[in-house]
């Protein structure tokens, strides 16, 4: 007779459906777990001195970083890490700090060795470093992965957001060399915690991480992959716990601003192209430059001026300085001091009272006196006649007083505000740049920017060098202005516009048939202010 099962009992001959494990087990270097090696770690960051334990070394200088090789025991893992996250989906991103390739956040991947290793990282590898660094770390994951390929760079930043306390990088890269590039540099920073120069380079190695902690002075950056053919991989986030003090952030003083210099139109007719000088061309440019903000005039110069300072900018004499911090800016400025003469000379058209007038023609802008007033200004004028007839001598709408009399005040000194300019020249080659930061977001105001580029009639836009502009807090841009020569760009901005030179990379280096060459051109930057 057949056997009966009661209801609800297993049939032993169905077989049990058992959950799938989805996540391999990372397993670290004996290093991380050896007891004696911890409180050598412990004792050596919270003394600031340096501490080599095998496969380990922490180095202090110049700010605490931890260094473990074969940092995962197991080198099968590491393959097999290294192949799922090849296997992602990454999205260009480019900005002024950077331009390289992120995946999407890696919290949530269900991949089996990308999730064995975050599991590891933010439980065991978290506890060990709570314990050295004596600091209580939360177990908010925040990791990504990151390729680096040929021209892509991070550069100079300190890392600091709300809630990071120490950042890390796993590299899973080819053999490489520091001629590659793509190097983890480190920076020394000055009495006010500005970075000043890089003082030690680390070359990314398979299967090792890269710890520091995150502080006031933990200035570092990726540079610029110079190999062709190698994809600098890692994986990299933030453990996340209670913040550094952080000093008061730096002011810098801005570039000085002086009124126009006193020089007539025979400025202009010396050094601006004829065309330019026209009231009815004037008066289209104006129309297009209040339509879009922007203009760019070419072949602003007479070919013979430009021709002129475009070779005497190329001459030794000139004395060059190098211009920072580098989490702030890098290019070169010239010493007006040392400039030739022809060169000096262009210096002081940009500067001139007749030039500020030409701008004015251009633009619309108040910077000179004799601007006609927009319709508001107008009746704001009026109202001041009126109140001013006796003074000024007006009767019945006819002037009494003499022909030759000087022209009325400024209507903007009359309002406590005279136009003014400050300005540079500047010298770009490769690794130049300049980045946003908070201080000109700050102080931003509105002003007219002049761009007047020499020496690059090869420049090709992939080479960088070109200026960006964007939205206060938006990496969108609005704008983007590409050196040319002799080409005069006029942009308008308003507080809430900043700007940024994209950073010159290695491809400006070398023509087209890869032999190396040292590409730089030379631009006038000035803002002047109503």
């Amino acid at each position: 007779m057949a056997s009966k099962r009661r209801e609800g009992e297993p049939n032993p001959t169905e077989k049990k459906k058992k959950k799938k494990n989805c996540e391999e087990t990372a397993e670290f270097s004996s290093c991380v777990g050896d007891e004696r090696v911890k409180s050598a770690v412990k004792e050596a960051w919270s003394r600031s001195t340096r501490c080599s334990q095998g496969d380990l070394e922490l180095d202090c200088h110049p700010f605490p970083h931890c260094i473990i090789k074969n940092f995962l025991s197991n080198e099968t893992f590491v393959e097999n890490l290294q192949r799922e996250l090849l296997g992602l989906n990454f999205h260009e991103k480019s900005n002024d700090l950077y331009k390289f390739k992120q995946s999407g956040d890696l919290k949530k991947r269900t991949e089996p060795h990308i999730a064995g290793l975050r599991a590891a990282l933010f439980g065991r590898f978290r506890s060990w470093l709570s314990e050295v660094l004596g600091v209580e770390l939360e177990p908010t994951v925040d990791i990504s992965c990151a390729r680096y390929e040929y021209t892509d760079v991070l550069l100079c930043h300190d890392d600091e957001l709300e809630g990071r306390r120490v950042a890390f990088i796993l590299y899973l890269v080819p053999p490489w060399l520091s001629s590659d590039g793509g190097t983890l540099d480190l920076y020394a920073t000055d009495s006010n915690f500005q970075p000043q120069s890089i003082v030690k380079s680390l070359v990314p190695s398979w299967n090792t991480l890269v710890l520091f902690e995150v502080s006031p002075v933990s200035f570092h950056q990726v540079s610029e992959v110079l190999s062709q053919d190698k994809c600098r991989l890692s994986l990299g986030g933030w453990f996340h716990g209670p913040s550094l003090e952080r000093p008061p952030r730096l002011i810098e003083p801005p570039i000085p601003r002086s009124p126009h210099l006193p020089r007539d139109e025979t400025l202009l007719l010396e050094w601006v192209n004829p065309m330019y000088l026209d009231i009815s061309y004037q008066e289209q440019i104006q129309e297009e430059f209040e339509d879009s903000s922007e203009i760019q005039l070419k072949d602003f110069l007479k070919e013979e001026k430009f021709r002129e300072v475009n070779e005497a900018l190329r001459l030794t004499q000139i004395q060059w300085t190098r211009r920072g911090p580098p989490n702030k800016r890098y290019y070169e400025v010239a010493s007006l001091e040392t400039l030739p003469q022809c060169v000096s000379a262009c210096w002081e058209l940009l500067c001139s009272e007749a030039f500020f007038l030409l701008l004015s023609n251009f633009t619309g802008l108040r910077l000179h006196y004799l601007c006609p007033a927009d319709d508001a200004d107008d009746a704001d004028d009026k109202k001041e006649k009126e109140g001013n007839k006796e003074s000024e001598g007006v009767q019945d709408g006819e002037a009494t007083g003499s022909s030759t009399q000087s022209p009325p005040a400024n209507r903007s000194r009359a309002k406590g505000v005279t136009p003014v300019c400050g300005g540079e020249l500047r010298q770009w080659s490769h690794g130049s740049y300049t980045l946003l930061n908070d201080a000109d977001a700050a102080r931003a105001e509105y002003a007219l920017d002049l761009v007047l580029p020499f020496g690059c009639a090869d420049w090709q836009s992939e080479f960088g060098g070109f200026t960006c502009y964007v939205a206060n807090e938006e990496d969108e841009e609005l704008l983007t202005v590409y050196p040319e020569d002799n080409s005069l760009a006029l942009v308008y901005r308003d507080k809430e516009t900043l700007k940024f030179v994209k950073h010159v990379n290695h491809k400006s280096t070398s023509d087209s048939a890869g032999t190396y060459t040292c590409r730089t051109f030379y631009d006038f930057s000035f803002v002047y202010y109503e």
